[in-house]
């Protein structure tokens, strides 16, 4: 995975460049090569791995949702976070985001089943940073503790080295560990359970961060997410 073949946002280039020299980002780059040699199907598609960083340059940062894996089942990653590809069935934990947009704004509005790309968001300033960027189809968690970790903490590292006034959503004792560096003094820094089934219920419900993010960006003197920008 050298620098030079590596399709990265050219903002984000300028932060991590020096990563993809490391020693621990070129076994990474080993692994997947030698995983697809040996038939191995990977999602999201290599393409789409930065996808986070390529759609959210930067200076355009306003809100960081941090995520743990990417799905793996065929035609749901996409190198977003909780997104998935336009006519994929939602799944279950971001079917629940989605139900706690619509309570935290008063909507009244039927959830679709198959409406479930987050890319607007993307667009609108919201990084949505799995910790671990690649996975093989139907083995959740095959991927990690391969190098991942390490260039995601460099992310969030960097981000705040370089931004402030950002709004972190940690959801999740994962994401808050992972969140853990962000000034809370420079950042808001909104923590709740994962939005899971298992335990969702525990406090995601009701948590009312969509609208507080929101609240928080007006004050900055940022435009608000459309949270219901959804394809």
């Amino acid at each position: 995975m050298a620098n030079t073949s590596v399709q990265l946002e050219a903002s984000w280039r300028e932060l991590l460049g020096a990563q993809f020299e490391q020693p621990y980002m070129q076994q990474l780059s080993r692994y997947l090569r030698a995983e697809k040699a040996r038939g191995a199907r990977i999602f999201p598609p290599g393409k789409q791995m930065f996808s986070a960083l390529n759609l959210t340059p930067v200076d355009k940062v306003k809100v960081v949702i941090i995520g743990q894996d990417p799905y793996h089942g065929p035609n749901q990653a996409h190198g977003l976070c909780f997104s998935v590809l336009p006519g994929t069935p939602v799944p279950p934990s971001l079917r629940n985001i989605l139900k706690e947009i619509h309570s935290d704004l008063g909507v009244q509005q039927t959830i679709s089943s198959d409406r479930g790309c987050l890319t607007s968001w993307a667009e609108q300033g919201v990084l949505l940073l799995n910790a671990v960027l690649s996975v093989e189809q139907s083995k959740a968690g095959s991927h990690q503790n391969k190098g991942w970790e390490q260039f995601t903490d460099a992310v969030v590292h960097e981000l705040c080295q370089a931004r402030e006034g950002l709004v972190f959503m940690l959801w999740g004792s994962y994401a808050q560990k992972k969140g853990s560096i962000v000034d809370a003094a420079k950042n808001c820094v909104l923590k709740a359970p994962h939005p899971s089934p298992l335990s969702a219920h525990r406090g995601f419900f009701g948590c009312k961060h969509f609208s507080k993010a929101n609240a928080y960006l007006s004050a900055h003197n940022h435009k608000p997410i459309d949270w219901l920008a959804i394809d």
